[in-house]
Formats: structure tokens, sequence, C-alpha cells
């Protein structure tokens, strides 16, 4: 990628909502040379897509937890851990991996605590025939308590690349 398509991406980042015209202006080309930039990212899947970030807990939630797994057996397992982590609307992410003696990780978010605990239950009777060992850390989603220490952002991101 060329260095005005990564500065494009780092503002799209920032602010996807923007119009292409605001960004050439921070840029400084012209508004048919971000649209024609961007339209070369969404092609080459660079961009995969547009989203927003919510605030979970005015939706409800109060916990993100992140359930580390060690599974016994081989890649014959990944279409039932695809189709248990699609199963679960709840799960944000799920995925194969490696550290900490585990070979998967879920991201999951909860209303509450007894939310979490159903979930956990589910995951050890789901997996159950090949569960080695399964191991949480949750977090809660309010920005306001004192050990939220930094919010979840792309935007950092951005400001640490683009400067």
């Amino acid at each position: 990628m060329k260095g005005k398509e990564i500065k494009l991406l780092f503002e799209l980042l920032k602010n996807s909502k923007r119009s292409d015209r605001e960004i050439a202006k921070i840029l400084g080309v012209s508004q048919p040379t971000i649209t024609r930039m961007r339209s070369n990212l969404q092609k080459g899947k660079v961009i995969r897509e547009y989203t927003v970030l919510p605030d979970w807990e005015k939706l409800g939630y109060e916990l993100a937890a992140f359930t580390f797994v060690s599974i016994a057996g081989g890649t014959e397992l990944i279409e039932r851990g695809r189709g248990c982590a699609m199963a679960n609307p709840n799960v944000i992410l799920a995925s194969c991996g490696e550290g900490m003696g585990m070979n998967s990780i879920t991201v999951s978010l909860h209303k509450d605590y007894s939310d979490f605990l159903n979930f956990l239950t589910r995951m050890r009777v789901y997996w159950a025939d090949y569960l080695k060992d399964i191991q949480s850390f949750v977090i809660s989603l309010k920005f306001d308590e004192p050990l939220m220490l930094k919010p979840f952002s792309y935007s950092y991101l951005a400001e640490m690349k683009s400067s």
C-alpha cells in the first residue's frame, strides 16, 4: 500500500462517516483521488466493512469476557468450534491460537454476571468431551468506572500511526 492509502485508511478509522471531500482536504489531495483510493481499498479487501463502536453499557451489556480454552483434538474440531461461535450471538470473536497453555479464545458480551455464568456453563457442556482447561478474564464495560483505563477505539491506533 502507498503512503496516501495508509493515511486514508487511518482517517477512515478515526471517523468513517466523513465525506471524501472532507478527507481530501485533510490529506491535501482531490476528492476524486480519495474516492478512487477508497474504492481500491474496498476492492482489495483492505477495508472489510464499515461499522460503529457502540456504548455497550447503554445497550444493556455490563461485561465483556475473554475466555481461553484448551481443547484436546485437532483440526477436525474447527468446524464444531465455528458452529458453536456462530450459534452464540453474544460472541464477537472466536479464534484458534496459542498461549498460556490454551489453543483458542472467545470474546463475548454479557448483560450481567449471571448471563456470563450461563454462557460459561454452556461452553463447558458443549466441549465436555474435549475440554482440557477453560479460563476467563471478565471486564466491566462501564466507561465511568475508575478501572476502565482506556476504552476500546480504533482512533488511538490512527493517531499513533499517522503521527
